[in-house]
């Protein structure tokens, strides 16, 4: 399940509605990611998340999809929140469930790794020094390059 939206969500009450009725699940990962202040404290920051409608959701069920491919997983959901937010508030949210936990811890670090780096989605960090787009980390393209690592070590 796939929802890009403005609005907050509900991480306990999503994992239920991702788990009803499913007996077969034995655990579920999940990640909260929030909004970091970016001046230390002082709380006067934003981060301002743009994307293209439609464009957004078919890649990130592309991604969620390869998570499928890879992980016997019973069901899996990632909401990205777009819009203005402020430090502390959820920006995303990645739920995998499987039958056991190993399958459910892999897929959800894999999803949040490839969110990172391939989720198009443009950030604007404004601080009281002014506003300026985020660029991708060499430490968030390291992060998702281990999975294709894993990828050839396992052929």
């Amino acid at each position: 399940m796939i929802r890009v939206q403005a609005e907050d969500f509900d991480a306990g009450a999503e994992m239920r509605v991702l788990t009803a009725g499913n007996t077969g699940i034995g655990g579920v990962a999940s990640f909260v990611g929030l909004v970091r202040d970016m001046t230390g404290g002082t709380g006067d920051s934003a981060m301002t998340l743009e994307h293209y409608p439609g464009m957004t959701e078919k890649l990130l069920r592309e991604i969620d999809d390869e998570a499928h491919r890879r992980w016997p997983l019973e069901a899996s959901m990632v909401i990205h929140r777009y819009g203005r937010l402020e430090p502390g508030e959820q920006i995303v949210l990645v739920l995998t469930a499987s039958a056991h936990r190993q399958a459910a811890l892999n897929a959800c670090a894999f999803l949040i790794d490839w969110l990172k780096i391939q989720a198009p989605f443009w950030k604007l960090e404004e601080t009281p020094d002014g506003s300026t787009w985020v660029e991708a980390r060499a430490s968030d393209n390291a992060a998702a390059a281990k999975w294709a690592e894993k990828d050839a070590a396992e052929r």
